[in-house]
């Protein structure tokens, strides 16, 4: 009988776990996970939790009961300390050696912490997990001061959380605009527009000298001298790969564990998916990560295919949603920061009245669509990939009509 082993009981661990006996193996399936909880996904974490719209039970992957069901050997507060690859074997923190004919890595990544004095002190939170949600929504009260570290999509998400339930909320960002690196000034400016007119103070261009406090932290220095109030700091300044496991065991790493499209790593028998993963994605010709929930959501069965010896070739676009305030977001496709030529706007951006506006933006090189965003614009999403897909296998379109909301979007890559 095969063993087939995961590390990292996330979204892409379940997901594969369940692929795997989908598909017919019916051979050992382990899953270790490091945290005490069972699979769940992230993206509530940010969003519904901190509201407190999306009970707790709806984040799991599974019923508590299908691990057991399916013949999924669930392992919680399991730690790997490190892949024997010659033995084929992992080795667990209390010494036990668990031996693996494929071994997948699922294991996500870490917040980058703040590197400077007082990031140590109470108060200081990251958002990964569970534990990290629920103490930030802890700290959501009406009147409190929140100051957020970094102007990214969770810190933003976070911020729109606590404006919603009443906190005084200031975001410190080192750019001029937030999401400046992802989106580009135009589309990064109407989410600043957003935020501000909810009430979101932004401090652009600014760096963190210190955080403040006796034991708690009670404020935060600035690099130019201001001092922000705080009773809680958030800091969202991007997640780095966990890479450490894959390096000792000698495995190819460069941001990321690097696999091929099959999700295959440099050695035969070990896989990795998620966002641990640098694949090599066939569209677009080069090797990337996502860090994004649909790439954990697809990557998983993805990995799990390929590991039952099945012809696969992970080249599903890269997506992310994000919802804030009345605002909700589809993004489909890529284009690096410096990739695009300009961007096309299908409808007015303009924040008006508070009010989020409904529009589409195509982020275009040469004419060709190379990433899509649907804003309160729904069931697009499909067409918005049609036209990416074109973009980078090299299709130009009339940029006048994809301008056009009289123009269907599908009748430009007919």
């Amino acid at each position: 009988m095969e063993n087939f082993v995961i590390v990292g009981a996330g979204l892409a661990g379940a997901r594969a776990a369940q692929t795997m006996r989908e598909e017919g193996f019916d051979g050992r399936v382990i899953l270790l996970g490091e945290e005490p909880e069972r699979p769940y996904e992230r993206p509530p974490l940010s969003k519904g939790l901190l509201l407190g719209t999306t009970p707790r039970r709806a984040v799991h992957v599974h019923d508590a009961d299908w691990y057991e069901a399916n013949h999924v050997e669930l392992r919680t507060a399991t730690q790997v300390t490190g892949i024997d690859r010659d033995a084929r074997q992992v080795v667990l923190d209390d010494g036990e050696r668990l031996g693996y004919d494929k071994l997948l890595l699922t294991i996500g990544s870490t917040p980058r912490r703040l590197d400077v004095p007082g990031a140590d002190l109470d108060g200081v939170r990251y958002l990964r997990t569970l534990a990290d949600s629920d103490r930030i929504a802890e700290a959501l009260t009406d009147q409190a001061h929140l100051v957020v570290i970094g102007a990214g999509w969770i810190g933003l998400e976070i911020a729109a959380a606590a404006r919603q339930q009443g906190a005084a909320v200031t975001v410190v960002e080192v750019a001029d605009l937030p999401l400046q690196r992802v989106l580009g000034d135009q589309v990064a400016r109407v989410f600043a527009d957003l935020h501000q007119s909810h009430g979101v103070t932004f401090r652009f261009g600014a760096g963190v000298r210190q955080l403040r406090g006796s034991g708690r932290v009670s404020s935060v220095l600035l690099t130019d001298g201001t001092e922000l109030p705080a009773d809680t700091v958030v800091v969202g300044v991007g997640i780095q790969p966990n890479v450490q496991l894959a390096e000792a065991a000698g495995l190819k790493v460069e941001d990321g564990i690097v696999t091929d499209a099959r999700l295959l790593t440099s050695d035969p028998h070990i896989y990795a998916a998620g966002d641990v993963a640098n694949a090599y994605q066939p569209l677009l010709g080069r090797h990337i990560r996502v860090e994004h929930w649909a790439n954990a959501l697809n990557g998983g069965p993805a990995a799990a295919r390929s590991m039952l010896g099945q012809q696969v070739e992970y080249a599903r676009l890269p997506y992310f949603f994000s919802d804030q305030y009345d605002l909700g977001m589809e993004y489909s496709g890529w284009a690096a920061p410096d990739g695009y030529d300009r961007v096309v706007f299908r409808g007015d951006p303009s924040v008006v009245d508070g009010r989020a506006p409904e529009f589409l933006a195509f982020w275009v090189s040469d004419g060709r669509v190379l990433a899509g965003m649907n804003a309160n614009v729904w069931d697009v999403t499909d067409q918005i990939r049609a036209l990416v897909r074109a973009g980078h296998s090299g299709r130009a379109v009339d940029l006048a009509k994809l301008s056009d909301p009289q123009v269907p979007l599908g009748d430009l890559v007919s």
